[in-house]
């Protein structure tokens, strides 16, 4: 790389304080030595970025497109940075985690006391919920997500993958029978979700390659009541890998149309709004998942 970081800092002071005195300032470096990283930064790409008048710098098209680059370059810097200052901190203080009660039963709550050795000056605040929430108007910290993100305005880690899987309990597919083919389901009692519709769409192959829309016998807004209907033998259901690998493993829920089953994978996603107070926490606590999340049964 032929730009250096000095080079991007001289480019984005300049334009934000308008005039490269004041950029010499900020930066602690002369203007001249300013103006010198400027023009070798124009002399490298090959184009002029600034247009200089007696009265103010100007970005030209070419600067306008290139801050945007640098921008994103020193704040990457930046955040790889203040990583590596956080991990020398001792975490601390109260951090509230909010996930849907599935995972947070069958994923975090195994966790806890593994995270609490390991930090113990962190308080934890464990909430459930199977709806959305804003983070803000909750008081969260860090919440889980599944499946695809809308909120762009959060920042967000993957933390692992997991199946979809139909499935049912033995006792149910005994007293009505294993269907074989998508029409089947029409003659079983189907179990879904009271929202979102997307988890009503169930992953199985269809003329077009697209997830089928089931319309639910019976509904619940909890994917773990969902799952305890299944155990009980109410019906059919769609749920994730990660809180059904128990269930799979002794025989208590059966997959059933596995042969039909598309091949999605549903994103684990921690997100939270940048805070410096809190990063710490954050950092130490995703690190811990994503740790102890390699290499479990259902991640895929």
């Amino acid at each position: 790389m032929k730009t250096t970081l000095d080079e991007l800092l001289a480019l984005t002071r300049v334009v934000d304080s308008g005039s490269i005195t004041a950029a010499a300032e900020q930066l602690g470096q002369t203007t001249s030595g300013v103006s010198r990283a400027l023009a070798r930064l124009e002399e490298k790409l090959g184009v002029t970025l600034l247009r200089r008048t007696t009265r103010r710098l100007e970005l030209t098209e070419e600067g306008s497109v290139f801050l945007v680059q640098a921008r994103r370059i020193i704040a990457a810097v930046e955040a790889a940075e203040e990583q590596m200052t956080l991990r020398r901190q001792v975490p601390s203080g109260l951090l509230r985690v909010n996930a849907a009660s599935p995972f947070m039963l069958h994923v975090l709550v195994p966790l806890v006391e593994g995270f609490r050795a390991r930090y113990p000056q962190v308080e934890l605040e464990l909430n459930s919920d199977d709806l959305i929430i804003d983070l803000l108007e909750q008081r969260t910290d860090l919440a889980i997500r599944i499946g695809a993100l809308r909120d762009s305005s959060l920042h967000a880690r993957l933390l692992a993958t997991t199946r979809i899987r139909i499935l049912a309990s033995p006792a149910y597919l005994a007293e009505h029978g294993t269907p074989q083919t998508v029409a089947d389901l029409q003659r079983h009692s189907l179990i879904g979700f009271t929202q979102p519709r997307s988890l009503n769409l169930w992953p199985l192959r269809s003329p077009h390659d697209e997830d089928i829309e089931i319309i639910p016998s019976l509904r619940a807004s909890s994917g773990e009541t969902i799952r305890h209907l299944a155990l009980a033998g109410a019906g059919l259901v769609r749920l994730s890998d990660f809180m059904t690998e128990q269930d799979r493993a002794s025989g208590a829920l059966v997959e059933v149309l596995a042969d039909l089953n598309l091949p999605r994978l549903q994103p684990i996603n921690a997100v939270y709004h940048r805070n410096t107070a809190l990063s710490a926490r954050i950092a130490c606590f995703l690190d811990y998942l994503s740790e102890r999340l390699e290499g479990q049964a259902w991640v895929a």
